[in-house]
């Protein structure tokens, strides 16, 4: 661009409360571009980065496009126990450097990373959609939350000033100080439905605290992940502070949580891994407990009131249960709707069901993809057949396979009613573009129905009763609670706005991400007391002979002391 000319005036910051890019916006040329570039690049190979230097695997597994299999994006080596014990032992080797680096100097290195990522969002979120089927304002969304993450915790540490404070002291001779301090070797592990928020979240804040990281993305969004890693290795994060490393779950995510010089584990997954992993942690080698972060699915209600909003209500349902396909952890799954305005509501949602645009998300007038692989798409045509025996299809139930969608894991938004309250998948986490509606006589009956499963991530509710909304707030059994949202009724949660996090079988800690209690949990605890030396600490009667022989009575130690 010649140097008069003025660059193209974007909109605002792509989240997911302002989830749009209007028709004009200059984005949408630069995604294009962003995808004809990575389309280009298809086939090449990646390595591991372990201690600084990249690595090369003996087998390596093709990275495919769940838009059209036949697109492979890359090849990753499948990591094997000796890479991950080498990515290890060089974290644990560059723990002492970067836990002594100082916090002061560890934000600065974070707030570049998340600058770099911030520039680069567009490169990573056009790969995202190839990658993981996400249509183009969620792609940029997902990563522009990873760098908000990354500069939030770096905002966290200088404010509580690297987390030193002074404690109440016995005389002016005594200083007390609570310091908290890093733990060691952290492991993240993320999945790919969030591929660079979910990993460039615990990383920010792992290394923040002055742990070292050893990351391994999902199988199916390793390029993703080697995008990110390479804007914190760029940004200054020293040699070994972070590795990266890839390949099946089953081999590298259990050798990572077993190893004893592991100190600290944060999953994101499946409610089944999850709890295989935070069983498992605690019982390897090491004979200590360790901390093991934990964040795993929802089974989220979205209340509708007879006082609602109905259209409101049926935008914001649509989005949660239908964005990135269902496949969310906040997903609106559930719906539970005042049986008086039960069939105006369910013409709205079904009205706008049938608006949505299905195919290739990286086209910018297309919402909803893919499902992520061949498991999930198998999966769908269960549930669906599931859903048709015990209750009614109001809208979707069938995959999707006429022209192109044919090439990929293509499912139609699936709206179920009738389903028997009893039935087990009102409680099973399909993460599939699946919702159950049903009509309840009133807010206690949805109260009730809302909190009776085993996941408390997300609920949405829809009311113009200020009681009503009261009585929602103060009984729903959710971490993170949406009154009235039409960008999402479950989804949507922002560093610094909304905290992110599970109660219940949703998360093992009850601290949210994006929030002011996360990044404690990447530090452990220390009491420090020092008092002041000198002539005047000798206790009368104490002669400097044995002086350092006496107890905190004051009287002098000898062997009847003993």
């Amino acid at each position: 661009m010649a140097a008069s000319r003025k660059a193209p005036r974007c909109g605002g910051k792509i989240t997911y409360a302002t989830i749009a890019l209007t028709s004009d916006d200059p984005r949408h040329a630069l995604f294009d571009r962003a995808v004809a570039a990575a389309r280009a690049a298809f086939g090449r190979s990646y390595a591991m980065i372990i201690g600084g230097r990249e690595r090369s695997g003996v087998e390596l597994f093709p990275d495919t496009s769940p838009i059209d299999t036949g697109w492979v994006l890359g090849r990753f080596p499948r990591g094997t126990e000796t890479d991950i014990r080498d990515a290890i032992a060089a974290a644990r080797c560059a723990f002492p450097a970067w836990r002594d680096f100082g916090w002061e100097r560890r934000v600065r290195v974070l707030r570049r990373a998340a600058s770099l990522i911030g520039r680069r969002v567009i490169a990573i979120a056009a790969v995202m959609t190839l990658e993981a089927g996400k249509n183009r304002t969620e792609a940029l969304a997902d990563v522009q939350e990873a760098a908000d993450l990354v500069a939030y915790y770096a905002d966290q540490m200088e404010k509580n000033r690297g987390f030193v404070r002074p404690m109440k002291a016995e005389s002016r001779r005594h200083h007390n100080t609570s310091v908290l301090k890093p733990y060691g070797v952290w492991a993240v592990i993320s999945p790919f439905n969030f591929p660079c928020a979910l990993a460039g979240g615990p990383i920010g804040a792992a290394l923040a605290a002055g742990n070292t990281v050893v990351f391994k993305p999902a199988t199916d969004t390793p390029l993703v992940g080697r995008l990110l890693a390479d804007c914190f290795l760029e940004s200054g994060v020293p040699d070994g502070a972070l590795n990266f490393v890839t390949g099946p779950g089953g081999i590298v995510g259990r050798a990572l949580a077993a190893d004893p010089d592991v100190a600290g584990v944060t999953f994101t997954g499946s409610f089944e891994i999850g709890m295989g992993l935070y069983r498992a942690h605690p019982l390897t080698e090491c004979a200590y407990p360790r901390p093991c972060i934990v964040e795993m699915g929802g089974k989220n209600a979205a209340l509708v009131s007879r006082n609602a909003d109905l259209d409101t209500a049926a935008r914001g349902i649509v989005r949660s249960a239908f964005g990135l396909q269902g496949q969310k952890c906040s997903a609106a799954s559930r719906i539970f709707v005042d049986r008086r305005v039960l069939e105006p509501f369910l013409e709205r949602l079904t009205a706008l069901t049938d608006a949505i645009t299905i195919g290739d998300p990286s086209r910018r007038d297309v919402w909803f993809g893919p499902v992520i692989n061949a498991k999930a798409y198998a999966d769908f045509a269960l549930y669906a057949a599931e859903l048709a025996q015990s209750g009614r299809i109001l809208r979707g139930g069938g995959t999707l396979t006429g022209g192109d969608l044919a090439k990929g894991y293509f499912c139609a938004p699936t709206i179920s009613v009738g389903l028997p309250e009893n039935h087990r998948l009102w409680s099973t986490e399909m993460f599939l573009p699946i919702t159950t509606v049903a009509a309840v006589e009133d807010l206690e009956e949805a109260l009730r129905r809302a909190n009776d499963v085993c996941y408390g991530l997300t609920a949405g509710f829809y009311s113009r009763d200020k009681r009503e909304i009261a009585t929602f707030l103060k009984r729903v059994e959710a971490g993170v609670m949406y009154v009235n949202r039409s960008a999402g009724a479950t989804t949507g949660a922002w560093p610094g706005y909304q905290p992110f996090g599970g109660w219940k079988a949703s998360g093992s800690t009850g601290k949210s991400s994006g929030g002011p209690y996360y990044l404690p949990q990447y530090l452990r605890e220390q009491s420090q007391t020092i008092v002041d030396a000198g002539p005047e600490n000798l206790i009368e009667g104490v002669t400097k002979d044995n002086r350092h022989n006496v107890w905190n009575t004051g009287k002098p130690m000898g062997k009847e002391n003993l």
